[in-house]
């Protein structure tokens, strides 16, 4: 992973900077937040989406690097714009390929397919890595076993393991679910759990652990996601 991140492979630049974040493979005392901004930073300028939503979170929040929220707001925004011309570009190259294959069987004119976006637009879940989507299904093959208490990231088309107990952040809402990212947190929101977000009847109660509460933003999903 280190090998391609120099060679600037995005994705590769991001896992970097989401095992910065969160001490991987080390203790809670052993993250560098400083080095994931870095690698995040990166990864971002050359247009990976998930980690320019990931750093403007971060200077929202001031984690890792100095507070500037107006820029956070910015990055953010710019995030979602990604999303949207990637969901875009790849809705229109089906379209287009499928009016091709009609017009050589019909000999007709290829007609155009504009976008209605002056009406809104449901902009469709990335699509998952394939290095991403082997950990998910080798984890829940049961082939090799996470350790006792650990636990994978709760958004489906990640599949990063926990590598301590409450290493990954928590809802703050609900506290059902865990997220390695605030990346994996808006995509997971988006697609799924702002339909099943519900607080508990209880106050949680604190199992003695803070860190899997370090660094998640005490505010409703639909405000962290997004800027709504």
């Amino acid at each position: 992973m280190a090998k391609a991140a120099m060679k600037s492979h995005a994705p590769a630049l991001y896992s970097l900077a989401v095992i910065q974040f969160n001490g991987s493979g080390g203790g809670k005392n052993e993250k560098d937040l400083r080095a994931g901004v870095a690698l995040c930073a990166r990864a971002a300028s050359i247009g990976h989406v998930d980690a320019v939503r990931e750093l403007g979170h971060c200077l929202q929040d001031g984690y890792g690097v100095r507070q500037n929220i107006e820029k956070g707001r910015r990055l953010l925004i710019e995030a979602n714009a990604r999303e949207f011309f990637q969901s875009v570009s790849k809705t229109r190259t089906r379209h287009q390929s499928y009016y091709f294959q009609l017009a050589r069987a019909t000999d007709a004119q290829i007609p155009c397919s504009p976008l209605l976006s002056d009406f809104g637009y449901n902009v469709e879940a990335p699509e998952v890595h394939p290095v991403n989507n082997f950990l998910k299904e080798w984890f829940e093959s049961g082939v090799s076993e996470l350790g006792n208490g650990l636990r994978l990231c709760s958004y489906s088309g990640c599949g990063r393991p926990e590598t301590r107990v409450h290493e990954y952040r928590r809802c703050s809402v609900c506290g059902k679910v865990n997220y390695c990212s605030r990346a994996c947190q808006a995509i997971d929101w988006k697609t799924r759990h702002k339909r099943e977000c519900v607080p508990p009847l209880a106050p949680l109660i604190n199992d003695g652990d803070a860190d899997g509460l370090e660094g998640m933003v005490e505010i409703a999903p639909a405000e962290f996601v997004g800027g709504h």
